[in-house]
C-alpha cells in the first residue's frame, strides 16, 4: 500500500502570519494534532504539532535553566528556546521545512520515516501542492480497512460521492467524517447553524444509493476559524472508513 491508500485528503492548513491562538482554536474546532503551515501563496512551509504547545510561558511549562546550565546550552540555543515558548507568531514556534512525502510512497517507508525521525504525520505533496496527510491514525483506518469493517465497493462509492457533494457547499459542515456501511450513511463533525445542519442531511440523502442517515453531526459553540478570521483555509472534509463503535479512530 501507498500513501495515496491511506492519506486524509481534505486538510486543515494554517498561515504562517497567523496568531497561536488561533492554531490553538483550529486544532480544537477540527480536533487535529498537527497542521501545514502555508505562506500567502499557500506554499508549505512548515509544520505545526501538539508537542510545540507543551513548553508555553502562558502555562508556566517553559524551560527554566540556571546560569551554568545556560552557559552549556549556549546563547543561541536559550534563543531559540525562548522565541518557541513566547512567540505569538505561528512562524515563529513552527518546525520549518517539514519532511515529505509523495502519493506514491510506500507505506514500508513512511512507517521508518516515522521511526527514525520521531515524527507523527507527513504532508503528502504533489510538485510544491499539499494533497494529503499522512498521520498514524491513517495507519488505524487503513488497518480497520482491511479487516471486518472493510467496505463494499458501493459502500465506497458513495462514501466519495457523499463527500464530495458536501465538501463543494459553502454552507459545508466543519471537520466533517463520512463513513457508510450497507448503504447507512453516518455524518459525524460540527455545523454552524441548524439550517446548515438540515442542508447537510438533505445532500447526503440525494445521493442515489443512500438508504439512511446516521445523524451524528453537533452544532459548534462557536464561529468556525472561516468565519472568525474571514478566511476559508481551515474546512477540512476528511472520509471515514465505516466503524462499529461510535469512538473516533
Amino acid at each position: 500500500m501507498r500513501a495515496q491508500e491511506i492519506m486524509s485528503r481534505h486538510i486543515v492548513t494554517i498561515r504562517a502570519d497567523a496568531e497561536v491562538i488561533e492554531a490553538v482554536k483550529t486544532m480544537l474546532l477540527h480536533r487535529v494534532s498537527g497542521l501545514p503551515v502555508v505562506d500567502a501563496s499557500n506554499k508549505l512551509v512548515g509544520i505545526l504539532s501538539e508537542g510545540d504547545f507543551v513548553r508555553r510561558a502562558e502555562i508556566g511549562t517553559e524551560k527554566k535553566r540556571g546560569r551554568w546550565l545556560a552557559l552549556l546550552a549556549g546563547a543561541d540555543q536559550v534563543a531559540v528556546d525562548f522565541v518557541r515558548q513566547n512567540g505569538r507568531k505561528i512562524s515563529q514556534i513552527m518546525t520549518p521545512d517539514p519532511i515529505t512525502i509523495v502519493e506514491d510512497t510506500p507505506l514500508e517507508q513512511i512507517v521508518r520515516l516515522m521511526e527514525s525521525r520521531n515524527v507523527k504525520r507527513f504532508p503528502v505533496m504533489r510538485a510544491d501542492e499539499i494533497v494529503g496527510m499522512v498521520t498514524r491514525a491513517d495507519f488505524l483506518r487503513a488497518i480497520a480497512s482491511q479487516g471486518i469493517l472493510s467496505p463494499s465497493d458501493s459502500d465506497t462509492k458513495l462514501q466519495s460521492l457523499v463527500t464530495i457533494a458536501l465538501s463543494q457547499a459553502n454552507w459545508r459542515p466543519c471537520a466533517l467524517n463520512v463513513s457508510v456501511r450497507d448503504g447507512v450513511v453516518t455524518l459525524k463533525g460540527g455545523v454552524k447553524s441548524d439550517k446548515a445542519h438540515r442542508a447537510a442531511i438533505v445532500a447526503a440523502e440525494n445521493i442515489p444509493g443512500v438508504r439512511k442517515i446516521d445523524d451524528q453531526l453537533v452544532k459548534i459553540a462557536y464561529p468556525p476559524p472561516e468565519d472568525e478570521y474571514g478566511g476559508g483555509d481551515f474546512v477540512s472534509l476528511q472520509e471515514e472508513a465505516p466503524t462499529t463503535d461510535d469512538e473516533p479512530l
